[in-house]
């Protein structure tokens, strides 16, 4: 644990970021290549239906990502804090609250996706012809998958917040690569075909199951850490109940509100056919790299920044976020010249219907240009996740989603029929990347930084 507080405490900037987000970079991009595989195998068969049915799964994966954010970064941002204190007794009990919650939480969502599953569906936009595909990979991936899949995400950042960034990287790369492998051999191999949909939920849903496995023997194993998972230290005070929730729920409504944004991208682009659909959710996945080496920067940023708040170091938290937002800007740029240059190739590794790809490419260029205003919208709302300010954290999310995302996809939709839809991000974002930075910089005005 010593070397650990080193990381929070001395290490230069760029060095102790590059120790904790490195891993989580890495993580990051094997999820986003995991996540990737399914629609590339599926898009091997050539069949837009299969491709759409999986792409209505998007909005209730999120939810799982939901409860994962509330008990996950309410706890783990507050264990950060803790360490900074030097009271470590707390964040042990404070890890213990939340992993049971979790449980109970992931299995009250299973069992309700089951009850309500085709509903559902249908109201995301399941036609008669994608249904059966869609009910195929949500069985899997949430009714059996659910409570390992937000266990593991909720473990992994515990792990993050007490500086063990590399097992908590290794861990979500494991599960990725295992999926990777998982993917052809239950589509093409041990199913018969016609199930390609089928065999990539139940390679998903296994690849969930041993990173959580992974998680938890880690941390069992390390006896005299900072986490516990005990029932024994379940109780906690109520102060560090509601630090978990104050920031627990606004990053949960985040994710929520983020979720209601797919859903309604994937109404209006279900109203013009199936074939705009499968492009749209191909193009979700597809813009999701920089997105994901972000939220990589961000999570290896949030336990240096929240360490250094709580221990009052506010030279080393400013440095720490300025130094992380800077990293991100050039990727961000950086990914927008990729996408415009390379759009049509990359929607060819997924399908290749001539339509489909077409679509796709004026979808993916127009969409990749929010890319760096985008980097600063969630960075920011991540910071003040860290440091504890959840209040903030959840104006500026609600903000993104309620007051400009929304609103403007059904103008933007109204006025410019499909194109608006795919041009909504880059509005949007543009005026929340000014809100956000005008909050930050009131913030540091506050606090003298």
């Amino acid at each position: 644990m010593n070397s650990n507080r080193e990381i929070f405490e001395t290490w230069p900037i760029p060095k102790a970021l590059t120790e904790l987000a490195l891993p989580m970079i890495f993580g990051q991009l094997i999820i986003l290549v995991y996540n990737l595989a399914d629609t590339f195998f599926i898009g091997r068969t050539n069949n837009p239906l299969m491709v759409a049915g999986v792409s209505l799964l998007l909005p209730v994966f999120n939810i799982s990502i939901t409860f994962a954010n509330l008990f996950g970064i309410g706890g783990g941002t507050l264990i950060s804090r803790l360490m900074g204190a030097k009271r470590d007794s707390e964040a042990k009990s404070v890890s213990s609250f939340c992993f049971w919650l979790t449980i109970l939480s992931g299995g009250i969502f299973s069992l309700s996706m089951y009850i309500f599953m085709t509903p559902i569906l249908r109201v995301l936009g399941a036609s008669d012809d994608t249904l059966i595909f869609a009910r195929q990979y949500t069985f899997c991936v949430i009714v059996i998958g659910a409570v390992p899949t937000i266990l593991g995400m909720t473990l992994s950042n515990f792990l993050r917040s007490t500086g063990r960034a590399k097992q908590a990287g290794f861990g979500v790369s494991m599960g990725g690569i295992i999926n990777i492998f998982l993917d052809p051999l239950f589509m093409f191999v041990l199913l018969p075909k016609g199930y390609e949909v089928l065999g990539a939920g139940i390679a998903t849903m296994l690849s969930n199951v041993i990173i959580c496995a992974y998680f938890l023997t880690v941390i069992l194993s390390d006896r005299g850490g900072i986490l516990s998972l005990s029932l024994a230290n379940i109780l906690t005070s109520a102060r560090n109940i509601y630090e978990v929730f104050a920031v627990g729920v606004p990053a949960a409504i985040s994710v929520t509100l983020f979720d209601i944004t797919y859903i309604v991208i994937d109404k209006l682009a279900s109203s013009y056919g199936d074939i705009p659909l499968a492009a749209v959710g191909i193009v979700l996945k597809a813009e999701r790299l920089p997105l994901n080496i972000g939220i990589g920067l961000c999570q290896g940023m949030m336990p240096l920044a929240g360490y250094n708040y709580s221990a009052g170091n506010l030279s080393r938290m400013r440095e720490s976020v300025r130094f992380s937002r800077l990293v991100g800007l050039v990727f961000g740029f950086s990914s927008v010249a990729m996408y415009e240059i390379f759009a049509p190739y990359i929607m060819r590794i997924f399908i290749a219907d001539p339509q489909t790809v077409e679509l796709g490419t004026h979808f993916l260029r127009a969409r990749s240009l929010a890319t760096p205003f985008m980097f600063i919208c969630f960075h920011l709302v991540n910071f003040f996740q860290a440091v504890g300010f959840g209040g903030r954290a959840l104006a500026l999310g609600s903000a993104r989603w309620v007051v400009f995302n929304i609103p403007l996809l059904f103008v933007m939709n109204w006025l410019f029929g499909m194109y608006g839809i795919v041009w909504t991000q880059v509005v949007a974002d543009v005026m929340m990347a000014a809100l956000s930075v005008w909050t930050y910089h009131s913030f540091e005005k506050s606090h003298n930084i």
